[in-house]
């Protein structure tokens, strides 16, 4: 029987069904807090279920913190990932979740976050507290908490090193709130692995910056088509890509970095799956930022038994369900890099887009020192193509005005491309922007605002795909189909779109150059 998460959560009863099944969906939707231990677990915890009367339920470990509980060391509760629902409902809430993990709190304060959300400082903590039980502070506390903690056991950091990097504000901070969520010290954190000593594979590498992380995901996992995506549309000196792994630059607010994701498929199985993640950055204090932003670009929140159990069903989409178990939409790291890469391949193939953002990255884009072969440069900032001559730019001069306009649009700030406002609303704004169109609009809400239910009807790679699911039958109206799709019509579009993406060719050589794409047997990323 279909579960609905999001009303079932706000049921004690529900919830503690859950908490009996071990139902890992639930995970990062609500945590438990036993009263007998003080602790509080994710509900698929597989500790003794305690009983109904020693348990409460809390929306958030931010919450179940504040009541007085300490994390679950078997369960690790606080290391799940984050909700579903902030993404499907995009909520206030969620929306300030999102920026919250990107640790806009640590460096804006409260008063920054409100600004970005565009609600008073107290109207948006009662928001946050009506929905997860703990207002804004609390919630970047936990999220520091939680960094902390992964920096402590799965790194060689020194503890001053871990506290900033976490975004803490002082190590004397950093000591006190890992003992309090924790109930242990930095130095008994560190000291209780199992085998008491680092593991080679995570230690932080040689050079300062150098961060090796796993980043966690729901299973089932489909890294294999996620990475072929992202390798279908790599901009030279931004990203490069070959057998199992993906990489590229990151503009930090702190300064550059880089990421390597190493993506393989992981089958249902465990609670989630890891991704391991090699970060380099030029200031340690971006972690928080770099971490979050590239959960987004994973689509790591993602609950894919929802998603599959859904479009399972259906008759056109099943096979690829079962063919692509846990697929994701690629998110992004930059909303604004979205934006403009979407533009410029307006009505134009796949490869002739990455050829053309390749020129501009090289004559806009700020050159950085990496220990990545290929990566090069960051993607150019909104303002310097925001003053671009339309006529200069290697494209139609029709395209290049509606690029520099939505640039000049980014860099002033009128078009919010970071999920703090409401989708409709972006949405709107960048229709009014000449050169814009519906297709265009609806791309970037979801890559960029991660909305799990766009389609594009007139695509021709949706027309292209459907006509090869429909054998010898009429082909079936996309928007006609795609209704039957809601809520999940993105991940409905990815699977149509990954029947056309070649795979990543294999290459021996994990460090080398870039990998030569193939030709494009079909270039769906058209306008039409």
């Amino acid at each position: 029987m279909a579960i609905d998460v999001r009303r079932d959560a706000r049921d004690p009863e529900s919830c503690y069904r859950a908490v009996l099944a071990r139902d890992r969906r639930f995970d990062g939707i609500f945590w438990t807090g036993v009263r007998t231990t003080g602790i509080y677990c994710r509900p698929s915890c597989p500790a003794r279920t305690p009983a109904y009367a020693n348990v409460t339920f809390h929306p958030s470990a931010a919450a179940a913190q504040g009541a007085g509980f300490r994390a679950c060391k078997r369960c690790l509760p606080d290391a799940t990932p984050g909700s579903p629902e902030w993404d499907v409902a995009a909520t206030v809430a969620g929306r300030a979740m999102r920026l919250i993990a990107d640790g806009v709190v640590d460096r804006e304060g409260v008063d920054g976050l409100a600004r970005r959300v565009g609600y008073t400082p107290r109207h948006l903590s009662r928001i946050l507290l009506a929905e997860l039980g703990a207002g804004p502070l609390a919630l970047a506390r936990a999220r520091r908490a939680q960094t902390a903690r992964v920096l402590i056991e799965t790194t060689g950091l020194s503890f001053t090193d871990v506290a900033f990097a976490a975004g803490f504000s002082s190590v004397r901070q950093f000591n006190d709130t890992v003992r309090e969520v924790y109930g242990a010290s930095p130095t008994q954190l560190r000291g209780g692995r199992a085998d008491g000593r680092m593991d080679a594979r995570s230690v932080v590498g040689s050079e300062a910056g150098v961060l090796r992380l796993r980043l966690a995901v729901r299973t089932p996992f489909a890294g294999r088509a996620l990475l072929d995506f992202l390798a279908h549309h790599l901009v030279p000196g931004v990203e490069v890509a070959g057998d199992g792994w993906y990489a590229r630059t990151l503009d930090l607010p702190h300064g550059p970095g880089t990421v390597r994701l190493d993506l393989a498929d992981e089958l249902e199985g465990a609670r989630t799956a890891f991704v391991p993640a090699t970060f380099t950055l030029h200031d340690l204090r971006d972690t928080t930022a770099a971490v979050e932003r590239v959960r987004r670009l994973l689509d790591a929140d993602c609950d894919p038994l929802a998603v599959a159990e859904h479009l399972g069903a259906d008759a056109l989409l099943g096979a690829l369900v079962r063919r692509w178990p846990g697929l994701r939409v690629p998110g992004q790291v930059d909303g604004d890099e979205t934006a403009l890469r979407t533009v410029v391949g307006q009505q134009v193939s796949v490869a002739g887009a990455r050829t053309v953002t390749g020129r501009l990255v090289a004559a806009h884009g700020r050159p950085v020192v990496t220990h990545v072969p290929g990566l090069t440069h960051l993607f150019p900032r909104p303002a310097a193509l925001a003053g671009a001559d339309p006529a200069t730019l290697p494209m139609p001069r029709a395209r290049g005005r509606a690029l520099v306009g939505l640039a000049s649009a980014l860099a002033a700030g009128k078009v919010p491309l970071d999920r703090r406002a409401d989708r409709a609303e972006v949405r709107r704004r960048l229709l009014e922007l000449p050169g814009v169109g519906p297709w265009t609009a609806d791309y970037v809400a979801m890559r960029a605002l991660g909305d799990p239910d766009i389609f594009l009807p007139t695509d021709v790679g949706v027309r292209r795909a459907l006509t090869t699911l429909s054998p010898g039958a009429p082909v079936p109206d996309p928007a006609a189909v795609a209704d039957r799709w809601r809520p999940w019509r993105s991940y409905a579009l990815l699977h149509l779109w990954s029947t056309l993406i070649p795979p990543v060719p294999d290459e021996p050589d994990a460090t080398g150059p870039p990998v030569a794409r193939r030709t494009d047997p079909l270039d769906h990323l058209l306008e039409a």
